[in-house]
């Protein structure tokens, strides 16, 4: 299945958090591809920084990080007037209710298992963002 590509003008901007380099790096790129504006963390207190300094509409969130994990950071997020409203998805190679469970608790919208294939992991997107903003026009795909 090809993915949707959407004008770059209209697209959400996703913070896409994760220690794994190779990892991060390859949603990144399927993301852009698929026409997302993307920025990325591999610390949870770079996540910090950078979704209050410009809250994305997306985040993308590893539970497992340095520095401040992502439990963590999705509480302070959900916290945070400047990115309480944003989509966030927990990504976790633990594939136990019990991490589900606790991340959204803490505020994830939604947990997706690692690895996962991107085509999904853009429907989730997708999905959570079609909850989040029900009166939005539909993005228009181009070619």
């Amino acid at each position: 299945m090809s993915p949707t590509r959407r004008s770059r003008d209209s697209a959400p901007s996703v913070l896409v958090v994760d220690d794994y380099g190779d990892g991060r790096e390859a949603c990144v790129s399927y993301l852009e591809f698929t026409g997302f504006r993307v920025s990325e963390a591999s610390t949870g207190r770079e996540a910090l920084d950078k979704a209050f300094a410009d809250p994305p509409e997306v985040i993308l969130m590893d539970l497992s990080l340095p520095e401040v994990d992502g439990w963590e950071c999705l509480r302070r997020l959900r916290a945070d007037e400047r990115t309480r409203g944003a989509l966030m998805i927990a990504l976790t190679a633990h594939a136990l209710d019990e991490y589900a469970r606790s991340a959204r608790e803490a505020g994830a919208d939604a947990v997706v298992t690692k690895p996962c294939m991107f085509p999904d992991l853009v429907a989730e997107i997708e999905r959570g963002l079609a909850k989040r903003y029900p009166d939005a026009s539909p993005q228009e795909a181009t070619p």
